[in-house]
């Protein structure tokens, strides 16, 4: 209840601030706090996916902590993973602001950052530094907007990452890459899927090989779900991802309603359960999600 009346008094000053600059806030508060360990949970709340033990099925998603700075804190605060990213392997501003949106009236949030981050070479150093932790920590990966080989900045970031990751998860379904949901294709889908593992397998020798999931966009048609329920069984891949953004505009209300992007939220809930429906249908229930 305490945390609830606060979250109230909180929320109006926040709402204040452009939604960027209040995301900042939210990522300097968290790295000023000591990281805590994770906390502990009912063992009913326990949930075994491709042989990593989460505490409990609710965690953060990739796009909050874009860079890996305060995985450790987010597992402090009661989540129950961390997925850092998405990272590409050079640093990249993403698209000009203002790209993040709040819908108020609709509870949804679009946003067009296009994978702004600081790189590959200052997330390792972060994830050497936090080794032998607690927690599972899961890291999205990227391309860069700019990469003439997408498939090779896919490999490079399986390579750095896979040592270091609980999980990998392959991102191709931002819709604020121009062209990266291409990589969806049956085609080029099996191509990508065979050069991470291959990297995977390369870069973890020795040791534990994380699960390699597959992050996939709400707007996809029939043959597309089949196509990639079926290749991802075919790789041996530890899960699906459900959704990303959709492009996709339902009615909404909010002035920001208009902007291009993703769109996230309240919006979103239909559709994302329509894909998980559609892809527990074509994986026969073989591919966790």
């Amino acid at each position: 209840m305490r945390d609830g009346v606060l979250y109230s008094l909180i929320r109006p000053v926040l709402f204040r601030f452009d939604a960027e600059k209040a995301h900042g806030l939210a990522l300097t508060a968290l790295k000023l706090a000591a990281p805590g360990r994770p906390l502990a949970f009912p063992g009913c709340l326990a949930t075994q996916v491709a042989g990593i033990a989460f505490p409990n099925p609710v965690g953060m998603a990739a796009g909050f902590d874009k860079d890996g700075e305060i995985p450790d804190a987010l597992l402090g605060l009661g989540f129950g993973f961390a997925e850092v990213g998405s990272i590409t392997p050079l640093p990249q501003a993403g698209n000009p602001k203002p790209r993040l949106f709040r819908l108020t009236e609709d509870r949804a949030v679009i946003n067009r950052m296009g994978f702004n981050n600081g790189g590959a070479q200052a997330a390792v150093h972060r994830m050497e530094a936090r080794a032998g932790r607690p927690g599972v920590v899961g890291i999205n990966i990227g391309a860069n907007k700019d990469s003439s080989d997408r498939m090779a900045d896919y490999a490079i970031m399986t390579r750095l990452m896979a040592p270091l990751a609980s999980y990998l998860a392959v991102n191709i379904s931002s819709p604020n890459t121009p062209g990266l949901r291409a990589l969806q294709d049956e085609g080029a889908l099996t191509v990508l899927l065979d050069a991470v593992i291959e990297a995977r397998n390369a870069a973890c020798l020795e040791g534990r090989r994380p699960p390699v999931f597959l992050k996939v966009a709400p707007d996809l048609q029939p043959a597309d779900i089949d196509a990639i329920a079926r290749i991802a069984i075919e790789k041996g891949l530890g899960a699906l991802i459900v959704s990303n953004t959709t492009i996709s505009r339902p009615p909404l209300s909010s002035p920001h309603a208009g902007e291009t992007g993703g769109l996230s939220g309240a919006p979103l809930r239909d559709l994302a359960q329509q894909r998980l429906r559609d892809f527990r249908k074509a994986t026969g229930g073989a591919m966790p999600l």
